[in-house]
Parts: C-alpha cells; structure tokens; sequence
C-alpha cells in the first residue's frame, strides 16, 4: 500500500528574521516574509528602502547578516553546493534594465543559462533559444542581433526569456516595466500574468508600478523601516491607515478605478 503524500507546503520562499547591512547602514531589519506558491507577489516601497537587495539576498549576490531563507523547503544556508545549484536551477532572474551580456547576441543571452546547467546539443540550445523567444512574444529574427539593436521593450522581453530558459517554477523580475512607455509596460504585465497561469510559475516581482500592481499582482508586500509594513490585496492596501500606504494607493497619482 503507497503511502499518503505528504502536504505541499503554501510557502515557496519562507524569510524569517532577514538582517543586511552596508558598512553602519542597516538596511533589512529583522524581515519576515512567505511567497506562495504559484502566487505573482508585488513587492512595493519607498525608493531606496531596499526591494531589490532582498532579491539579491535571496538569490545569493548580498550576504545577510543575520536571518534564515528557505526556498523550496531547503535552508539556502544549510545546503551544500549541489543542492544549491539543483536550486538555482529552479528560479529565473530577470533584472532591472535586462541586464543582457552586450557582447553576446539575443541567442547567445538566452543559451548562457542552459549551457551553465545542461550538456545538450547545438542543436537542441537552438530549439530552446526559438521556444522562449516566442514564448515572450519575440520572432526568432531577432536572435542574432545584440542588446544594442533592441529596443527598450524588446530587451525586457529577452531578458525574461532568459530567465525561462530553463523552465523554472520561481520567477524574480526586479523592475520589470521600469523604463517603458505605458503601452510597453501594460503589454509587459500582460505577458508575466500569461506565462505565471500557463506555466504555473510563482514569481517574485519587484516594482514601484501601480498598474502593475492592480493587473498582474495577486498579493502585495510592502517594505519599510527595514520590515513588511502590509502584506495583503490591492483592497487590503488601499484600506490601510499607515501613512505611506495611504499616500501611495489613494494619493494624488493613485489609479482611479479599482480593478
């Protein structure tokens, strides 16, 4: 007789007690905070309150001083370097601006992370070089010009299929519409809210985007102080009394209609 499966924890990332400083400047301060699986999380702030260097924390680029992550139920402190690698093999990155290599085509950019992991053929790296181009919207045309050929958009979207590259279940987009028009970005989000149902992807969004916020986010976190101020619905935030939240949901750039 198979034994019962055992239950699925809700929590994807779990971040309990996060501590980061730079030199004196005590930038995360005792930060708690879960990411639900298959949830897209808005993760909102003052500028400067340290959205992206949490990612950075999580992902292993900014040592923490204090505090424990878990990602996919494994404490990224206590896994040796082959769980971690099992590990980054799960999650994409997409990070603010792109990020592309400059001197690599739009092929080359999105084969790195599947020639760092996998041993496959020249062949098989071309078939999932044109899969996640068109996955994000992009004709294979364009994978043999360079980052510098592209426009603003059309980076973003590179840069994302990147980060699918290797079909990860945990998505962290830092900034994703930063610096598109309000078509671009609408399209953008659009697209992220696509990919996350068909693919059942959990991703970790970074953004100061209110429409982003109200059409391609489930939940919201709010940074500040170094610690989750809110963590809630659209609906929780704009009923929020803090004064932060109140300015930034109801105030004068504040979207006038609710979703």
């Amino acid at each position: 007789m198979a034994e019962p499966a055992q239950p699925i924890s809700d929590a994807i990332i779990r971040i309990r007690d996060i501590t980061v400083e730079f030199g004196s400047t005590r930038v995360l301060d005792g930060l708690d905070l879960d990411v639900k699986r298959g949830e897209i999380l808005g993760f909102v702030g003052p500028s400067g309150a340290g959205k992206s260097v949490l990612t950075r924390t999580i992902i292993g680029l900014v040592p923490k001083v204090a505090g424990q992550i878990e990602v996919f139920g494994v404490d990224l402190d206590r896994a040796n370097s082959n769980q971690r690698r099992a590990i980054e093999r799960r999650w994409g990155i997409l990070f603010q601006q792109g990020a592309l290599f400059s001197s690599l085509t739009v092929r080359q950019n999105i084969q790195f992370p599947v020639r760092e992991y996998l041993d496959v053929t020249q062949r098989l790296l071309d078939e999932i070089m044109v899969a996640k181009l068109v996955m994000v919207g992009l004709q294979p045309e364009v994978a043999d010009r360079f980052p510098s050929e592209l426009s603003g958009g059309m980076i973003k979207r590179v840069a994302l299929a990147r980060a699918l590259a290797l079909d990860p279940e945990l998505v962290f987009l830092d900034e994703p519409t930063s610096g598109l028009d309000p078509i671009g970005a609408g399209e953008f989000d659009e697209l992220v809210r696509t990919l996350q149902r068909t693919l059942g992807l959990t991703v970790f969004m970074v953004t100061h985007d209110l429409d982003s916020l109200y059409t391609a986010c489930d939940r919201i976190a709010v940074l500040g102080n170094g610690k989750i101020i809110a963590a809630g619905s659209i609906a929780d935030m704009k009923a929020s009394q803090h004064p932060w939240l109140r300015q930034y949901f109801n105030g004068k750039r504040a979207r006038a209609v609710v979703s």
